[in-house]
C-alpha cells in the first residue's frame, strides 16, 4: 500500500495474516491453468523455495512506479482521494478539472498520453546508476492494466496513451541486460475505489453522485462508449460502512473490520489478469502490494499465482527456481515462502534471509510540489539508506518519479546521476557482497520502530561520522567499512578493535575507495582508528576497503 508523502494519514493498522486460514473463494483456473511443477498452491509447498543467488548479488533495482495517477502531478492515491471534497487532491481536482460527477478518474486516464516516455533512454540511465534489475508498474489500485491485457478492457493500449507500457519497459530492461520485474497492486480496487460511489456533502453539487456507479449503458456518445466503467471501478457492490472516510481502508487492508468482501467474479478476474501478465512477460521478479498474498485470506488466488510463477520459472531454467516473489507484513513462516518487502523503512537487525526495501525519491506517484519545494531525498540520503539495507542482508528497490508525460525532472535526474557517480567508485562494497557478523555500529544503529509494512524511514537518530555499516566479499578476504557520514578527522571503529573479538584475521592493508591518499590506521584493543580525509569522495558515504590476511 503506497502512501503519498503529502497525504496525512494515521499510522497503518495493518498486521500480518496467518497462513492457516481457509479461503472461501476458490478461483477458477480453467481459463488460465497453473503450470505443472514442484510447487502447489499451499503455503507449505511455497516454503520450499530458495532465493536465487543472482538476487542476493544484485542488491539494487530501480522502479518506474508510473501510471495515470502521475498525470495530475498531485501525488499518490490520487484516484481515491480525488473523490473526497475536503481532501487536498479532491479540492485540486474540482479546481483544475471538474466535479467528479462530470470528470472522474476514467477521464484522467483519457488525459494521460505519456508523450515523452523513452524507456530505452531511461533504463540505460538506471543501469549506469548501478541498477541490476528494473521494475515496471503493471497496474495500481486504480485498476488500469498497463499492457495489452486479455482480461481488462481498461488498459493502456486501448485508452490513455494507447501504448503497451509493460512491453516497452520489458524490452528496454532486457536489452540492457537487467532482470525484469512487474508490480501488481490491483487486488484492492474493490474497496479502494469505494469513495467513487459517494457524493459531496456540501456545495453546489451536494448529493450529486460521483461517476463510480456508471455502466456501459451510460457511455453513449462519450469518448468511452463501448467500455464499461465498472470494469475499471469495480463498484458493482454495496460499499463498506464508513467508506467515505479516506483513512478507513488502512484498518481494513487485510479484508477484515467490516470491509465488503470480494466476490467470485472479482477474484477470478484478478487471477486471470495476473496470469496473463506472468505468461506474457515471464518476469524474473513479481511484487504484490498486499499483506502476504493478494486477496488472502478471502481467496486462494494469490497461492495459485505464486505456484504458477514459481513453476513457470523452474520450467524455463532446467527445473530450478530462478525468480523472486515478494510479499509484505509477513509472518516468520511466510518469509520462507516469499521474499519480505519492507515499504519505506528497514528492520533494525541483520536478517537471516534475503529481503528488500522499497522506497521512493519523492512520492510514489509524481507530486510536483515536492519538486518545486526541493524536498526529494538527496543522493546522500539514498546512499546511506542503501548501505544500511545491504549491511542487513537486504536489497534496495528505488522508485524514481516520472512526470505524467514520462520524463524525469532535473532534480530527480541529479539524484540518479549522483548515485551513478558514487557507484563508479564504490560498487565493489555493494554488489556480490554478503553481510558481515554484525551489520554496523554507531549511535543510529538502534533504528526506529517499524509500523505495518515498514514506515520507519528517517525516524531514527540522524547519522553521524561514528555510524558505520559492514559488508564483506563472498570469500571473506575483504571487509568493507562504510562510513555513512564522511569523516572530517580520525574515526574509531570499535567493532574492529582487538578486544571486540569480531575480526578473526589480521589486517593486511586499508584503503579508501576513490582516494589515492594512503589511509593511516592503528588497531588497538579498543578500536580500529582510521585517519583519512574524504574530500576526494563523491557525495555519499565513504568506503574503507580492509584487506585481510
Amino acid at each position: 500500500m503506497k502512501i503519498g508523502l503529502a497525504v496525512a494519514v494515521p499510522a497503518p493498522a495493518i498486521a500480518s495474516i496467518p497462513s492457516d486460514l481457509a479461503p472461501s473463494v476458490l478461483v477458477d483456473t480453467s481459463r488460465e491453468p497453473i503450470a505443472a511443477g514442484p510447487f502447489t498452491a499451499t503455503w507449505e509447498s511455497l516454503r520450499t523455495q530458495e532465493v536465487p543467488e543472482w538476487f542476493r548479488n544484485a542488491k539494487f533495482g530501480i522502479w518506474a512506479h508510473w501510471g495515470p495517477q502521475c498525470e495530475p502531478e498531485q501525488g499518490d492515491w490520487y484516484a481515491r482521494n480525488m473523490y473526497a471534497e475536503d481532501s487536498r487532491q479532491g479540492r485540486w481536482h474540482r479546481e483544475h478539472y471538474a466535479h467528479p460527477s462530470q470528470f472522474g478518474f476514467k477521464d484522467v486516464i483519457h488525459r494521460w498520453k505519456a508523450e515523452r516516455w523513452d524507456p530505452d533512454k531511461l533504463v540505460a540511465l538506471y543501469k549506469r546508476a548501478g541498477a541490476q534489475y528494473f521494475f515496471a508498474l503493471a497496474n495500481h489500485h486504480d485498476n488500469l492494466d498497463l499492457w495489452d491485457s486479455k482480461y481488462q478492457p481498461w488498459n493502456s493500449v486501448r485508452v490513455g496513451p494507447r501504448k503497451d507500457i509493460v512491453a516497452g519497459w520489458a524490452r528496454a530492461a532486457r536489452a540492457n541486460g537487467l532482470r525484469f520485474g512487474v508490480s501488481v497492486h490491483a487486488a484492492h480496487a474493490w474497496s479502494w475505489y469505494e469513495p467513487a460511489q459517494g457524493a459531496d456533502r456540501e456545495g453546489p453539487f451536494a448529493g450529486v453522485p460521483f461517476d463510480g456507479k456508471l455502466t456501459a449503458a451510460d457511455g453513449a456518445g462519450t469518448w468511452w462508449e463501448g467500455l464499461d466503467p465498472q470494469d475499471l471501478y469495480e463498484q458493482r457492490h454495496a460499499p463498506s460502512p464508513g467508506f467515505e472516510k479516506l483513512d478507513s481502508i488502512h484498518a481494513r487492508w487485510d479484508w477484515a473490520n467490516g470491509v465488503s468482501q470480494p466476490d467470485q467474479a472479482y477474484c477470478d478476474r484478478f487471477f486471470d489478469r495476473t496470469m496473463d501478465l506472468i505468461n506474457r512477460f515471464q518476469p524474473d521478479l513479481l511484487y504484490f502490494d498486499d499483506t502476504a498474498l493478494p486477496l488472502w485470506p478471502v481467496s486462494d488466488a494469490g497461492l495459485k499465482l505464486a505456484a504458477h510463477f514459481y513453476n513457470s520459472s523452474a520450467a524455463r531454467n532446467g527445473g530450478k527456481l530462478d525468480a523472486v516473489l515478494f510479499g509484505k507484513v509477513l509472518t516468520n513462516d511466510q518469509k520462507t515462502a516469499l521474499v519480505w518487502d519492507v515499504e519505506r523503512g528497514a528492520p533494525n537487525d541483520l536478517q537471516p534471509l534475503p529481503w528488500q526495501t522499497c522506497t521512493c525519491i519523492g512520492s510514489w506517484h509524481y507530486q510536483r510540489s515536492l519538486y518545486e519545494n526541493k524536498t526529494y531525498k538527496s543522493t546522500s540520503t539514498v546512499l546511506q539508506m542503501f548501505a544500511d539495507i545491504v549491511s542487513k542482508n537486504g536489497n534496495l528497490l528505488l522508485s524514481v518519479p516520472l512526470r505524467g508525460d514520462g520524463s524525469l525532472d532535473d532534480e530527480t535526474l541529479a539524484v540518479v546521476e549522483g548515485i551513478a557517480a558514487w557507484m563508479e567508485v564504490n560498487r565493489e562494497a555493494i554488489f556480490e557482497t554478503r553481510p558481515w557478523r554484525i551489520f554496523g555500529e554507531g549511535p543510529a544503529t538502534a533504528g526506529a520502530e517499524m509500523r505495518a509494512q515498514g514506515f520507519n524511514e528517517g525516524k531514527g537518530k540522524p547519522y553521524t561520522a561514528d555510524d558505520f555499516r559492514f559488508t564483506q566479499s563472498k570469500d571473506g578476504r575483504t571487509l568493507y567499512v562504510i562510513g555513512l557520514v564522511p569523516p572530517t578527522s580520525s574515526v574509531a571503529v570499535t567493532s574492529l578493535g582487538t578486544a571486540a573479538g569480531q575480526l578473526d584475521r589480521s589486517i593486511a592493508s586499508i584503503e579508501m575507495l576513490g582516494s589515492a591518499t594512503p589511509v593511516q590506521w592503528t588497531r588497538t584493543p579498543d578500536a580500529l582508528v582510521l585517519d583519512a580525509a574524504s574530500s576526494a569522495a563523491p557525495d555519499g558515504p565513504v568506503v574503507f576497503k580492509v584487506s585481510l590476511r
